[in-house]
C-alpha cells in the first residue's frame, strides 16, 4: 500500500491537507508532529479539532501525558503499531507533521538508546541547572570528545541527553547510533511531499494562529500546564508559545509581550525546519499547498 508523507513549516496547512486528502483517499491521518502527541497541549499546538477527527481517523494525536518525555524511539513503536493495522486493512497511511526527525527514522531507520533511569536523569538535570550547561558540555568533552564534538555548549537538552546516556549505559551516544531498527516504510512507495511556503506568507499565518489560538483559550491551557509543576526541561513544556505564556501569568511580561514572544520563536523555527529537511531529507519534493492534491493523487495514479 503506497503512503503519502507530508512535511512541512509550522503553520503551513499540513493538517487541513492531510484531512482533505484521507477524505478523498479512505485513508487515516497519522500523527508525526512532537508536540501534537500530548494531551494537555491541544490549541497551543493546533491540533486536529475534535470535529476533524470525527470526520477522517487519527492516529498519534494527544495519546501522551505532558510529564512524559516522548522520544523518537517510542513514537517508531507507535507508529509501526498504527502502520501494521493499516495494512491489514488496507488503508493509506497518510502521515503528517513538522519533525523531521520523525520521517528519517520512518523511511531511513533509527539508532536505538535504552531507557535512561529516571534518577539519572534527575541527577544530570539537577546538576545541569546548577552548574550551567557549559560546565556539563566540558566535562563531557573529557568522557565522549565524539558526543561533544556535535553539540553546542549552550544546547542543555542534547548535552544532558548524552551524559544521562553515559551514565545508564557506559556506552556513548555515538557507539548507540550504530546499532538502530530498519526504516518501517520503504521510501520509494511513498509520496514525499514537503511544503514550500512563500516566507512572507508564512509568516503572516504564524501570527494570525497565534491570535488564534489565544482566542480559543491557549493562555487558560497553559494556565492548567503550568498549575503541574512539570520539570521545565520537559518537551512539553518548551512547545511554542508555552515559555512566554508561562511567563505572562506569573505577571513577568504583559500578554501582548508574550504573543510576539511566541510568533519570534516559532518564525525562526520554521527557518531551521526548512533547512533541516533541505540538508538532511534528498528525495522529497517541495510543492506548494495548493499543488499538494493533484501531487498526491498523480502519484496514486
Amino acid at each position: 500500500m503506497k503512503s503519502v508523507l507530508i512535511a512541512g513549516p509550522t503553520a503551513s496547512g499540513k493538517s487541513a491537507l492531510a484531512l482533505s486528502l484521507a477524505e478523498q483517499l479512505g485513508g487515516v491521518v497519522i500523527n508525526a508532529d512532537s508536540m501534537q502527541v500530548y494531551r494537555d497541549l491541544r490549541i497551543i499546538t493546533a491540533r486536529p479539532t475534535p470535529d476533524d477527527e470525527a470526520r477522517v481517523p487519527h492516529r498519534l494525536y494527544g495519546h501522551v501525558d505532558a510529564a512524559e518525555n516522548y522520544s523518537v524511539g517510542r513514537w517508531c513503536a507507535d507508529a509501526k503499531a498504527a502502520l501494521d493495522e493499516l495494512r491489514r486493512e488496507g488503508r493509506p497511511p497518510i502521515l503528517v507533521g513538522g519533525t523531521g526527525l520523525y520521517f528519517k527514522a520512518l523511511t531511513q531507520g533509527l539508532s536505538v538508546v535504552p531507557p535512561t533511569p529516571p534518577d539519572i536523569r534527575a541527577e544530570v538535570r539537577a546538576r545541569c541547572d546548577a552548574e550551567g550547561a557549559a560546565a556539563l558540555h566540558a566535562e563531557l568533552a573529557r568522557r565522549d570528545p565524539a558526543a561533544a564534538a556535535r553539540l553546542k555548549p549552550g544546547d542543555r537538552m542534547r548535552i544532558a541527553r548524552a551524559l544521562e546516556v553515559l551514565e545508564a549505559t557506559g556506552r556513548s551516544l555515538t557507539d548507540w547510533h550504530r546499532d538502530g531498527m530498519p526504516a518501517m516504510l520503504d521510501p520509494d512507495n511513498a509520496v514525499k511531499l514537503f511544503l514550500d511556503v512563500d516566507r512572507a506568507e508564512l509568516s503572516r499565518r504564524i501570527d494570525a494562529r497565534f491570535d488564534a489560538m489565544l482566542a480559543q483559550g491557549a493562555l487558560d491551557e497553559v494556565r492548567t500546564l503550568a498549575e503541574r509543576h512539570l520539570d521545565p526541561m520537559l518537551p512539553s513544556m518548551k512547545a511554542h508559545g508555552v515559555p512566554w505564556l508561562r511567563r505572562h501569568l506569573a505577571g513577568e511580561i504583559t500578554l501582548a509581550e508574550a504573543a510576539e514572544g511566541g510568533k519570534a520563536d516559532t518564525r525562526r523555527y520554521t527557518k531551521r525546519q526548512v533547512t533541516w529537511f533541505r540538508h538532511q531529507m534528498p528525495g522529497w519534493t517541495a510543492v506548494a499547498p495548493d499543488a499538494v492534491i493533484d501531487s498526491v493523487m498523480r502519484g496514486f495514479g
